[in-house]
């Protein structure tokens, strides 16, 4: 397939390019709720326009009231996102947590679709028990009480899980801790009983939780999928939110690039515009085909997700890791043509350069992605 846009997915890049450059800006968004501390990070008006644009929904199938729409439209909301920094659930809401309840019963579906599509609810995703990405360990228990269970344990730095509605929880119901069978998903309601959160603000001001589950009881209707059998949605909650969070990486680092290309026509150096010099001319060029081979690599990856195909696992570690190297390219590059001002919260660029840091952790940094593109690939 062509790693380009069709025309009726180029109609909604302009749509969602108009909406978050307006709605989205940073002025209004970003720096509005970082310099007022707010609790959640994000606006929850604008969640509601998310959902009279009909981005909410567009991952749900349309039996179910969505859009029925692919990766390939998501990330070109999330590229959007990440141009103009905008604060909002929905990488966590309507890109992971949608796919994990693609994997529910009729009853669970009924329950958190409707609130999500209308933006009335925001939904997390809870999996990493620890400082790095490690999906393939999951320690928090939940055992067998009654007709339901009960769920110890901690997991870290669950984005946005203060502000949610509904935690999607993975669980391990048998085995060790290692084993790829024996985990469980679970839609955890945000007034469970014995479900404590300790938020704590990012370096990109968006808000995340230490959440401790100590003995929360869960009804059997609570699970997401099978018991014992959680490990391939899992999988594919992963993929959709490591290609999803790829998507809005290119974003970053295009919203960077173009500040920085902007910078380089209006400021002036020994009597010239300090794009005219050849050296800034040929680091600026070298940052843009970096761009597009990240952009390139991530269309791939959507396509083949939304294709089915066996690759598309793989692939989404590839744009992870190629995108997370391209964007810190871009905000380091920005930073630096734009001199010592470049660190200053009176420019933008270091509020990309802060994003960056958080998003290249979420869901695996390069460094991870790369070893798992090896093991995919049999090295």
């Amino acid at each position: 397939m062509p790693l380009y846009h069709d025309d009726d997915q180029a109609m909604l890049a302009d749509s969602a390019s108009q909406f978050m450059a307006e709605e989205g800006a940073i002025e209004k968004q970003l720096r509005h709720w970082r310099d007022r501390e707010c609790k959640d990070g994000f606006g929850h008006g604008l969640w509601e326009q998310f959902a009279e644009m009909g981005f909410t929904g567009m991952l749900v199938d349309e039996d179910d009231g969505g859009l029925g729409m692919g990766h390939v439209e998501a990330g070109i909301v999330l590229e959007e996102i990440g141009r103009n920094l905008t604060p909002s659930p929905f990488l966590t809401s309507s890109v992971i947590a949608v796919t994990a309840l693609k994997g529910a019963d009729a009853a669970l579906k009924e329950r958190y679709l409707p609130g999500l599509i209308e933006g009335k609810a925001v939904y997390a995703v809870a999996i990493d028990e620890g400082a790095k990405h490690r999906p393939e360990r999951i320690a928090c228990t939940a055992e067998r009480s009654g007709n339901g269970f009960k769920l110890s344990g901690r997991k870290d730095f669950v984005i946005q899980g203060a502000s949610a509605d509904m935690l999607v929880v993975a669980a391990r119901t048998s085995g060790s801790d290692g084993d790829e069978d024996g985990v469980t998903l679970f839609a955890v309601p945000k007034d469970a009983a014995n479900m404590s959160q300790d938020p704590v603000r990012l370096v990109d001001s968006s808000m995340a939780s230490h959440v401790k589950f100590d003995g929360v009881e869960l009804d059997g209707d609570a699970v997401i999928g099978e018991v014992d059998g959680g490990r391939e949605l899992l999988n594919r909650m992963l993929d959709a939110g490591r290609v999803g969070a790829a998507a809005e990486g290119v974003g970053v680092a295009r919203g960077a690039m173009d500040r920085t290309v902007d910078y380089l026509k209006q400021r002036k150096q020994f009597g010239k515009l300090i794009g005219e010099f050849q050296a800034l001319q040929h680091r600026a060029a070298h940052l843009y085909a970096e761009v597009e081979i990240a952009r390139a690599a991530v269309i791939k990856a959507q396509q083949l997700l939304d294709g089915g195909s066996e690759r598309g696992s793989l692939m989404a570690s590839v744009a992870k890791a190629k995108v997370a190297r391209t964007a810190a390219l871009a905000v380091q590059e920005g930073v630096q043509m734009h001199g010592g001002i470049g660190m200053t919260d009176e420019y933008d660029i270091g509020l990309f350069m802060k994003r960056d840091r958080a998003l290249s952790e979420f869901l695996g940094d390069a460094y991870y992605h790369a070893g798992r593109v090896a093991d995919l690939s049999g090295y």
